[in-house]
């Protein structure tokens, strides 16, 4: 089991920033990568951004390259996510999440938190 706990979140102007952050505990020495996902308000959950805990190879989904970035602290089995220039259309709750292989699943899911950006 892992378990993941995200903060960060709140309310923000459009251009502005805000950096969450996502801790796992638990079985997470097996982990491979974690993830970023969002889901806006009668919107599908959507891919954001993602990084291996080896090597730190990343990821990002169109929408938000250059203005987002992800990083890590394995010591602190952390998860960041820097957003940056945000958007109106970034308001959604984003959730973390973790998978255990390279083409696996991600099986294992944060309880979001809250981000919203007013124009």
């Amino acid at each position: 089991q892992v378990q993941l706990v995200e903060s960060g979140g709140g309310l923000v102007q459009a251009g502005g920033s805000l950096r969450l952050s996502c801790v796992a505990s638990g079985r997470t020495f097996s982990s491979y990568a974690m993830g970023w996902f969002r889901q806006a308000p009668g919107k599908e959950r959507e891919f954001t951004a993602a990084i291996t805990w080896s090597g730190g190879s990343t990821s990002y989904a169109d929408s938000v390259k250059g203005r987002f970035t992800i990083s890590k602290d394995n010591a602190k089995k952390t998860v960041y996510l820097q957003m940056n220039s945000l958007k109106p259309e970034d308001t959604a709750v984003y959730y973390c999440a973790e998978r255990a292989s390279a083409f696996g699943p991600y099986n294992y899911w944060g309880q979001g938190t809250q981000v919203t950006v007013s124009s």
